[in-house]
């Protein structure tokens, strides 16, 4: 039965990164439609981003997600997913993305780690909880410069 879920748990996040590929080719956050994204998403998802980022705070739903990816985009210029490994055991996956980014704000690039726990209920994503090694490294990257000092 855990095989079944693994599977099931890897096919889900395989489909939505590849369906998150394509919702930003078409444009992303204000040019193409969350639709795309929408069926690998519980409709009561529930992200959890750290406080200190840009984009910080919970998000819930899909209009909570739709408003993250807007906030990421307004955050980040570019946001390159270089490589990715999971881990699925059953209801709970792993994934560690190695990003390659550059800051909007700021123009900075950074790489940097991310890991997420990811929970999937009924073939869905219903909640991820994502872990940066350094959010002060990423905050100060994208942070508004002050234009006062």
């Amino acid at each position: 039965m855990t095989d079944s879920l693994t599977t099931d748990s890897l096919t889900v996040l395989t489909g939505m990164y590849a369906a998150e590929a394509e919702y930003l080719a078409a444009g992303g956050p204000g040019e193409a439609s969350f639709d795309l994204l929408a069926p690998f998403f519980a409709s009561d998802v529930v992200l959890h981003q750290a406080d200190a980022l840009p984009y910080g705070g919970v998000w819930r739903g899909h209009a909570g997600m739709e408003r993250f990816f807007l906030a990421m985009s307004h955050t980040w210029e570019s946001f390159d997913m270089v490589e990715q490994e999971f881990l699925a055991t059953g209801e709970t996956a792993v994934v560690l993305t190695r990003v390659r980014a550059r800051a909007r704000a700021t123009g900075r690039e950074l790489a940097f780690p991310i890991l997420q726990t990811v929970a999937i209920k009924d073939g869905r994503i219903a909640e991820v909880r994502p872990f940066y090694w350094d959010t002060a490294a990423i905050a100060a990257a994208c942070a508004v410069p002050d234009e006062t000092g």
